[in-house]
Formats: structure tokens, C-alpha cells, sequence
């Protein structure tokens, strides 16, 4: 006999009565009921609620994207004019939205260079909507120099 053994057997014993069978069967159950839940609001064509109101649009612009990842993303009004480039001014997010807008482009096989637009709400709140595919990025969170270079474009 080992001198484990003991500390085997506890530790056998601990880990039985770590988690409750009861308790899995719970949270298998309710994973179960909400599956049923939405599959049904689904089939049935619910409508959705809880959804956000969105807010009246005060400003807008609509730009281009020119550029590359080695020089720098440039961003180009309706008439051709450089506003702005992610090598000036704190404005590297500018390169940050062109991946993630280009690739949205590449998967959906959209217009690479299509327009784009950035609007302001009457509560204050940016967003950058790309009309071509759908995709839409709300400038929340990502600190005062990532939006204030997309902010200035619309001042």
C-alpha cells in the first residue's frame, strides 16, 4: 500500500461531491429551455423587441479610403481632397477601420473602393457605416484619440 493512497481516496471523495449532479442537470435543462425559446421566436417570425432607438443623424460625411499599410491609409472627401491619413495626428484608428472595413468588403466581394460615411447623432455619437455591405462600427469606447480622428472630420 502506498503511502497516497489515503490522500487518493479524499481526493476521490472531494471531487464526487464538487459539483452536484442535480446542478449539471440544471444548467443542462435551462441551456435546453432557452434553445426551445428562441427556435420558437424564430420559426413563429416574432418580432424582436428590446432594440435600441437610434438617434437622428445631425452630421454626415461621406469619404473614400486610398492607401496602403506601408505609407499609411489616406481618407478622401467627394471630390478627391486628402482630409485626413493615419500617419498625421494621432490618427492611426483611421488604419484600425480600413482592415476591418476591407475585409468585410473581401468576404462579402463589394466594391474596394467604394464610399463610406461617418455620421454624428443628435446624442453625440459616431458611427462609420459602410453602405455597401451593411457593416457598421460605433466609435464607443475606444478612447478619446481614436474618435477624436474621426470627430475632426466632421467639424
Amino acid at each position: 500500500m502506498s503511502l497516497t493512497s489515503p490522500l487518493a481516496r479524499q481526493m476521490k471523495a472531494r471531487d464526487k461531491d464538487m459539483v452536484p449532479r442535480v446542478l449539471v442537470q440544471a444548467m443542462f435543462g435551462l441551456m435546453l429551455a432557452s434553445l426551445a425559446m428562441v427556435s420558437y421566436a424564430r420559426l413563429t417570425d416574432m418580432p424582436r423587441t428590446g432594440l435600441p432607438t437610434l438617434d437622428p443623424i445631425v452630421a454626415e460625411r461621406s469619404l473614400t479610403f486610398g492607401g496602403d499599410r506601408n505609407n499609411g491609409i489616406q481618407l478622401y472627401d467627394e471630390n478627391g481632397l486628402e482630409i485626413a491619413s493615419s500617419r498625421r495626428d494621432k490618427a492611426g484608428f483611421i488604419d484600425v477601420v480600413w482592415v476591418s472595413m476591407s475585409r468585410e468588403r473581401l468576404v462579402q466581394r463589394t466594391d474596394p473602393a467604394a464610399p463610406f460615411r461617418i455620421i454624428r447623432r443628435e446624442n453625440g455619437r459616431l458611427d462609420v457605416i459602410d453602405d455597401s455591405t451593411g457593416w457598421q462600427l460605433e466609435l464607443i469606447g475606444y478612447g478619446p484619440d481614436n474618435i477624436a480622428a474621426f470627430a475632426r472630420l466632421l467639424d
